[in-house]
């Protein structure tokens, strides 16, 4: 019943900061870890198509188990934080958890997997309990067959293959010492065959490659280089029949290995040094083994990543076979970080690589130019708790911040190519120094967020968002021009070097993009610029650097007058007046204020409760406002009508709850209200939501004077509830639909209606919840419905291509959009159907 009420619309997640958190496989699938799932990224649709929930943990590593002649893979194996190894296995569409590996004794770092001449997964793994375990999975078990111990000492990654003409596994190793260990399994165990010397700092990643007959490891290090031996089979005899002076030969190292009672011998090689990057090296990926003619073939192309923000990818020269640098692709400027890790596309045309802030960075190769490359759309989130979201009143984009500092704006982008619809993020408004906690919209192109200091902040939207917006959107201009003011607004905003306000950028104060600053400085202040803002013209989502620099909003306004961090903000539906509460353990602090949002002014402040206010929600005829808070109490304030004597709006309590009447035992976390304003829901960490009500007589537009007690029977979620959102159109019953998400990161659908024949219990009806793919691993931050029935998106016929005016009510008429924020980093977008409830 589940899967066809909730269906899955976007999910927006970033990888983790750890560097071998990302895999591309032969299928096309890009799989990596965001914060305790792994995700299965479709770069062509553009969209995850699946997050797999096991780990308890932080993913730090993961590796699609590559299957010799087979173009799709069937496993991936991660590793968490949870200090499990866990392989999936493809089963029904989708993977399901098939084998877990438990041993470690701390978070697991790299992984890698490969099939024996049985079919069977035989893995690696290595941790920051200076071990490196050897495991065989097979009839869903795992069994440990050795166990490497490097005393002090940690591996930063490891590699597995099969020596050549063998079903001998050999496994590479590099970490702190500065060295490869290369090890191979010999009578179930593995002996340590080498150790290869060269690198001068610790040895960030290693990865084999099969080209023919012969091995190709390339090992990357903090020493800024890249180093790729050979390993081949040795004959008993020298056949070269070159003179010893003609020929420079590099030292090998040899040594041999018994297989099935034969005894080869291997030599190891130093096949070149590759110098390019200015920093350290942490990752290396080879081409994957491309199918032509009926063969496998693998070609010799390696790509690089550093913390110099650069890829490159070398490739022997054809005819002298000296290494050389083909391509180099990167990001210019910023305050940023490198790239911890790199990736190839199964047929070489993409290249990918993830950045210590979560982003996802891929370049395509440009057929119009012999070549080049330019970067491409890519999925991007938040690298940390998602703290709180807001649709747009006219519910055509998302707002969310997150405990990364940033704001971020998600929009419904549709191909040209195509008639599919993906969300995409297509603006950062807010990049902060501090944790963001909460933000309200104001109006169409306006919000106000808050974050951990005292200062609430006011940003309005450019021009060149509005204008970008329309392009990717489908929405006309002449539309958005009416809401936003257009003619008014700058073009866009830029971040002064050392502060923390976006300073707004007018269009006499562009700097062209390819003139050429002023190198000499008259001040030693002068030698941190801004960064400068560039306008954008865009029909597609923009990448990753340009979301950093030119998609900032301009600050038009702060808001000073509480006394500690942020904690929550809500606006009115007539969108001019916001309130505000910050964390507080006096009630001295815990006072709600007021503010004015045509002057900005503080109009008044509310106390009542004793501890932090952790959640508030005006009425949606704006004459209400409801707080509730950790003192486990809810107040509720009403709108006094302005006088002459005073033309302010002004609240005042009629109602609250206290020490007698709570009926929650503990914290509550969440409210809202009904669409018709008689109700408001109250969901709290005992496991507890109770509707209110009603706050407005029959057939009255005023509010009720009376005493408000539950209208509802107490319904217990089984678990801390920490968000909950009444949807703003009813049920095909005229019933009022509720969302509840836990502290689990389950989502609840619940049917409610008022009880009027007092029967317990008959006035909550369970309709659906979140399955384990669709549910997130840690608690649910924020809900929020979609202020419109339908789906974002697929509203315009000009669009969808829909033509048929009834088919398009239909549409809106059973759908609704629920978005989600979480503490596992993640935001998502689910399509509620209605009919189906």
């Amino acid at each position: 019943m589940a899967a066809s009420v909730i269906q899955t619309c976007h999910i927006a997640c970033s990888a983790n900061r750890t560097p071998n958190v990302v895999s591309w496989g032969r299928g096309g699938i890009i799989a990596f870890g965001t914060c305790n799932s792994v995700a299965l990224y479709d770069p062509q649709e553009r969209r995850v198509i699946a997050l797999l929930n096991g780990h308890k943990g932080r993913v730090n590593a993961l590796q699609w188990v590559h299957q010799k002649d087979h173009e799709t893979e069937c496993h991936v194996v991660s590793g968490g934080s949870d200090n499990r190894v866990i392989l999936w296995e493809a089963q029904d569409e989708t993977f399901v958890q098939a084998v877990e590996c438990k041993g470690h004794t701390g978070p697991v770092s790299a992984v890698d997997a490969i099939y024996t001449e049985d079919s069977e997964v035989l893995i690696a793994s290595a941790s920051s309990d200076s071990t490196v375990k050897l495991w065989l999975c097979s009839d869903k078990k795992a069994e440990c067959l050795h166990n490497v111990s490097f005393g002090s000492g940690f591996m930063m990654d490891v590699s597995l293959a099969l020596l050549p003409g063998t079903r001998v596994p050999i496994l590479a190793c590099g970490g702190d010492d500065s060295r490869v260990h290369l090890y191979v399994q010999e009578s179930g165990q593995l002996q340590r065959t080498m150790s290869l010397p060269g690198h001068e700092d610790w040895i960030r990643g290693v990865k084999w490659a099969c080209t023919g007959g012969e091995l190709l490891l390339a090992s990357c290090s903090q020493d800024s280089l890249i180093r790729v031996w050979r390993l081949c089979a040795k004959s008993g005899t020298d056949t070269s029949t070159e003179d010893d002076h003609s020929v420079i030969k590099m030292k090998e190292d040899v040594f041999e290995v018994k297989d099935r009672g034969m005894v080869s011998q291997f030599a190891v090689s130093l096949e070149t040094v590759l110098a390019g990057h200015e920093n350290w090296v942490y990752g290396v990926s080879w081409q994957p083994p491309v199918f032509k003619g009926g063969e496998w073939h693998q070609p010799v192309v390696l790509l690089s990543a550093s913390m110099d923000k650069t890829m490159i990818i070398w490739a022997p020269e054809e005819g002298s076979g000296v290494w050389v640098e083909q391509v180099r692709v990167g990001e210019v400027g910023g305050n940023t970080l490198g790239f911890y890790g790199c990736q190839m596309s199964p047929d070489g045309s993409m290249i990918l690589a993830h950045a210590f802030h979560g982003a996802l960075h891929l370049w395509c190769k440009d057929q119009d130019k012999q070549g080049g490359w330019r970067p491409a759309v890519v999925i991007s989130g938040h690298f940390n708790a998602v703290q709180d979201l807001r649709w747009d009143p006219e519910g055509e984009f998302i707002l969310s911040v997150g405990s990364d500092q940033t704001t971020r704006l998600f929009t419904p982008w549709r191909r040209q190519d195509s008639k599919q619809v993906t969300w995409h993020e297509i603006s950062r408004p807010q990049i902060h120094g501090y944790d963001m906690q909460c933000l309200a919209m104001v109006g169409r192109f306006q919000f106000v967020s808050g974050a951990d200091e005292k200062v609430l902040r006011v940003f309005q939207a450019p021009r060149n968002f509005v204008e970008n917006f329309s392009n990717i959107s489908g929405i006309s201009k002449e539309k958005l021009l009416q809401s936003s003011g257009l003619a008014s607004l700058p073009e866009g905003a830029s971040t002064p070097a050392l502060g923390l306000s976006n300073k707004a950028v007018f269009q006499g104060d562009l700097v062209p993009k390819n003139g050429k600053e002023e190198e000499q400085f008259n001040s030693i202040s002068e030698q941190y610029q801004e960064s400068y803002f560039h306008p954008l013209s865009l029909t597609e989502p923009p990448p990753e650097d340009d979301l950093l620099q030119n998609t900032l909003w301009p600050e038009v306004q702060k808001l000073y007058g509480h006394g500690f961090e942020m904690f929550c903000v809500a606006s009115d539906s007539t969108k001019t007046l916001v309130a505000s509460a910050c964390k507080a353990s006096k009630a001295e602090h815990a006072a709600i204020l007021l503010w004015s949002t045509a002057t900005w002014r503080q109009l008044q402040a509310l106390p009542f409760h004793t501890l932090t206010v952790t959640q508030m929600a005006f009425s949606p005829d704006a004459k209400l406002l409801l707080a509730v808070s950790r003192d486990r109490t809810w107040s509720l304030w009403r709108r006094k009508l302005p006088t002459a004597e005073s033309p302010e709006p002004l609240f005042s309590l009629c109602a609250h709850t206290n020490k007698d009447t709570a009926t929650h035992s503990r914290i509550i976390w969440s409210c809202d209200w009904s669409s018709d304003s008689k109700y408001f829901v109250t969901s709290s960490r005992d496991k507890k939501v109770i509707v209110w009500g009603p706050c407005m007589l029959e057939n009255s537009e005023e509010p009720m004077p009376l005493e408000i007690k539950p209208c509802s029977s107490v319904l217990d979620v089984g678990d801390s509830a920490t968000a909950v959102a009444f949807c703003p159109s009813l049920c095909f019953d005229s019933s009022y639909l509720l969302a509840v998400g836990l502290e689990c990161g389950k989502i609840l659908l619940y049917r409610w209606r008022p009880c009027h024949d007092g029967a317990a219990g008959s006035d909550w009806i369970s309709c659906a919840e979140t399955d384990s793919l669709q549910s997130h691993t840690l608690a649910v931050k924020r809900l929020c419905w979609r202020p419109r029935a339908g789906r974002a998106g697929l509203e315009n016929s000009e669009m969808d291509g829909l033509s048929d005016t009834d088919r398009k009510l239909e549409e809106k008429s059973s759908w609704v959009q629920l978005a989600s924020a979480s503490a596992d980093h993640s935001v998502k977008i689910f399509n509620i159907n209605k009919r189906a409830l």
